[in-house]
């Protein structure tokens, strides 16, 4: 029981370590605005820990992502409710696709490959799409003296969107592919 532990916790440290690298270099993440928004690889380490170890594992992930790009100064903060909506909340919600984590466990160990994808799909749709929800009403709260002659609802989510997008769907085809071709990063039990 210990060890199973100690990987756990081995495993989170990992994976989020990684995924900031993914974050920080420049060749792997390509900046689509000036004040912060990416399309990059960084949140791949979180749901792969999501469909590990579950929702414990992928929330505790993504929230140490969150605070680790604050820590480490590239978060761009315009207000501190803004920053916190912007990095530990809209990365910790992506630790939310680990609620699918037994469905692919259970889709892969089948060999259901329709399944798995579509499972993963929809986790790491969920992740995104909260994420979306926090980095969007941070832009509509926070931003609207900055804006001027746009609606900041259109602005927020159009801002907010192009970036996203293009993520989630990199993202969806990486995590399946990398668990479709190496099953055995998924042996984690998520109890």
């Amino acid at each position: 029981m210990q060890s199973k532990r100690t990987l756990f916790l081995i495993e989170i440290a990992i994976f989020t370590a990684l995924a900031l690298i993914l974050d920080l270099l420049p060749f792997l993440s390509f900046k689509v605005w000036a004040q912060g928004g990416s399309i990059s690889f960084a949140m791949i380490p979180i749901f792969i820990v999501a469909f590990r170890w579950g929702l414990k594992g992928g929330l505790i992930s993504g929230f140490l992502l969150g605070i680790l790009q604050v820590a480490t100064g590239t978060a761009w903060i315009a207000h501190p409710v803004q920053g916190l909506l912007d990095y530990p909340v809209a990365f910790l919600v992506l630790g939310f696709a680990g609620l699918l984590a037994p469905a692919v466990q259970t889709a892969l160990k089948n060999n259901n490959t329709k399944r798995f994808i579509s499972m993963v799909t929809l986790g790491v749709l969920i992740g995104v799409t909260l994420r979306f929800i926090a980095h969007f009403v941070a832009g509509v709260v926070f931003f609207d003296s900055l804006i001027d002659g746009m609606n900041i609802w259109v602005y927020s989510l159009v801002y907010n969107g192009s970036y996203l997008i293009p993520s989630f769907i990199i993202n969806v085809a990486a995590v399946s592919f990398l668990f479709n071709k190496r099953p055995n990063l998924i042996a984690a039990t998520t109890k």
